[in-house]
């Protein structure tokens, strides 16, 4: 889940900072290419799907369906399927590297849902059920924020909020309904399968919420909430949660993003939220930019940097698997 960063906004071919150029170019990421063939690999075991909309449940916009098929770097279109406008894409997000870290790590068959669109905050659009209104002052004048399925995203306190046709928790209502569609018509998105366990959730988010101080400031409890929720909906107690920060904040930063990095490093902190020990896990993603860019100018489409964070969600999603175990 996410907003357009998860969506994905690297570039495959064409450029110095493409896919294409890392993996023939600099040989990076290795694991993308088959030598044997002479093209890009393909896993047999981890499956990748992407559906995407805007809103909730019930949208005039319909589902788009941008991957179904084993994990692989080839620009593919997906078969038609009744309910979905199949598209073909001409970016990365960071599921191969999160999904190549996966197959790395275990032979049993892996399906990754990604299920998110661009330019939504965690205190508005993808606000979790159970979220009760919150405040937050700036100069001298207090806000009030909604609390889930309220409208409209803030109002002055003391004065009538005026709804609008958006309300809290749409993005999320949606998102989760196509996510669990994909779920229930299991064998069209993983042939073969029959039953399936929910083990983790991938969050990468933050930058909508970090222009506005009072989103920022209530990061941290609606991350803890939507921790909780996710894992109550899909009946996951045990899930794992791997969250990425917003790759220009540094640590220590006093601004929007900064109070965002220091909620996603707070969660997973085990001494201040002693029920998530070893199950969430923060990816501090500034390092990991391959050239300077910011989360709202999509990295520039370096394709590295969504390579780089993808392996580090990968591999702190697998560092939490094998602690369970």
């Amino acid at each position: 889940m996410g907003q357009s960063n998860m969506l994905g906004m690297g570039k495959r071919t064409g450029t110095n900072n493409s896919l294409a150029h890392a993996v023939q170019n600099e040989s990076k990421y290795p694991y993308l290419w088959d030598k044997s063939i002479g093209n890009w690999s393909v896993s047999k075991t981890v499956r990748n799907v992407e559906v995407m909309s805007s809103g909730g449940m019930a949208t005039k916009y319909g589902t788009t369906l941008f991957n179904n098929e084993f994990m692989t770097a080839a620009k593919t279109t997906p078969s038609p399927l009744t309910g979905y406008i199949p598209k073909g894409k001409g970016t990365i997000g960071p599921e191969l590297g999160i999904g190549f870290a996966l197959g790395a790590y275990t032979t049993e068959p892996v399906m990754t849902i990604k299920s998110c669109t661009g330019d939504r905050a965690l205190g508005w659009d993808l606000l979790p059920p159970g979220t009760a209104q919150s405040e937050f002052t700036q100069n001298n004048v207090t806000y009030v924020y909604a609390g889930y399925h309220e409208s409209p995203e803030k109002w002055i306190k003391g004065s009538k909020p005026v709804p609008i046709s958006w309300y809290a928790g749409v993005q999320y209502d949606g998102d989760m309904f196509r996510a669990s569609n994909v779920l229930t018509n299991l064998t069209q998105f993983y042939p073969g399968s029959s039953c399936y366990e929910v083990a983790g959730f991938f969050w990468w988010q933050g930058d909508r919420d970090s222009r506005d101080m009072g989103l920022s400031t209530h990061y941290e409890a609606n991350l803890v909430q939507l921790i909780k929720q996710l894992r109550l909906q899909y009946n996951s107690p045990n899930a794992k949660f791997v969250t990425a920060s917003l790759g220009q904040t540094v640590q220590g930063a006093k601004d929007g993003g900064g109070l965002i990095l220091d909620a996603m490093e707070n969660v997973a902190n085990a001494t201040k939220y002693p029920e998530f020990k070893g199950s969430v896990a923060a990816v501090y993603t500034h390092p990991l930019e391959h050239s300077p860019g910011s989360s709202g100018g999509h990295y520039g489409g370096d394709a590295q940097t969504y390579m780089n964070v993808g392996t580090a969600m990968g591999d702190a999603m697998v560092g939490l698997l094998k602690g369970s175990e």
